[in-house]
């Protein structure tokens, strides 16, 4: 009790007699998380927008003729032996033109005297919900198109293609941020904690001939450390939320938001970013530390 009460008391100690240096490494902590959190964010929130988007996704395979029911089951098992897919629907011509029917809705008159088959039958196959299942929705274009029978296959390629090439860059930027932060927080602690052992050399030297060990000198630095990355993290999250809610509340109500929510981190996802962040911080005191004792 009396160890962790004189490693909690030198660590206070540390923190206000260089206080300024310490305010730099919180803030830029601070940054670090805030930059990193804000791309992971954006990434999470573009992933489900990816899933939502999926949900309405749809491949539509035309063919030049009525396949029979024995033909129909051919092509199913086909469809199934490529990849899983949630659904699979024949749609007539006479079905095909219903529908079409209905979506002209008060301008059907432009349909008199067009004979009710002159829409092509189709195959309606619908991808598991899920982005990796999108991810391959090309060569699942590609695969159709070589069924017998089959004229055409449609789906929405311009939109799946941006918004892969958009996920891609989101990716990059998160695993280029996450190493800024973890570049920053190791290097700032390390830095830090090298000028406070630096400046108070000859009270080291006094502890350890008093007969101090090493793992007492560093205890106060590593949790020196430890509370740099657990307060940089809290305050970086807090900015981002802070940032988040008014983004939420200036445009509440739009269309955008309105069809792709947009969500904060879940509590998992909070907790986890600020214990890597303290372990960043914890793990360059520590090793700052370790280097200069040894000296």
């Amino acid at each position: 009790m009396n160890f962790l009460r004189a490693i909690v008391g030198q660590t206070l100690r540390n923190l206000r007699q260089t206080w300024s240096s310490q305010l730099v490494t919180l803030l830029t902590i601070s940054l670090s998380v805030l930059i990193f959190s804000f791309f992971f964010l954006v990434y999470i929130n573009v992933l489900n927008a990816g899933r939502q988007l999926g949900d309405n996704l749809r491949l539509i395979v035309y063919l030049d003729e009525e396949p029979s029911k024995p033909l129909q089951e051919e092509y199913r098992q086909k469809i199934l032996k490529f990849d899983r897919v949630e659904k699979i629907e024949f749609v007539s011509s006479q079905q095909a033109y219903e529908r079409f029917r209905k979506q002209l809705g008060h301008d059907q008159d432009v349909l008199e005297g067009m004979p009710r088959d002159f829409l092509p039958p189709s195959i309606e196959v619908y991808p598991i919900r899920s982005l990796s299942s999108l991810t391959r929705i090309k060569r699942f274009s590609d695969y159709l198109q070589t069924l017998p029978g089959v004229l055409k296959v449609q789906y929405g390629r311009e939109w799946i293609d941006r918004f892969y090439s958009f996920v891609k860059l989101m990716r990059v930027v998160v695993i280029l941020s996450g190493m800024l932060l973890i570049l920053t927080t190791t290097f700032m602690v390390a830095h830090t904690i090298r000028l406070t052992l630096c400046s108070r050399e000859r009270e080291l030297e006094l502890l350890r001939l008093l007969g101090a060990s090493n793992h007492y000198i560093r205890a106060p630095f590593f949790l020196e450390g430890a509370l740099q990355g657990l307060a940089g993290s809290v305050c970086g999250l807090v900015a981002l939320y802070v940032f988040f809610d008014w983004i939420r509340l200036r445009f509440a109500g739009s269309a955008m938001l309105n069809l792709f929510p947009f969500t904060f981190f879940p509590v998992p996802v909070i907790l986890a970013i600020v214990a890597a962040s303290t372990l960043l911080c914890a793990s360059g005191s520590f090793s700052s530390t370790r280097r200069i004792l040894r000296l």
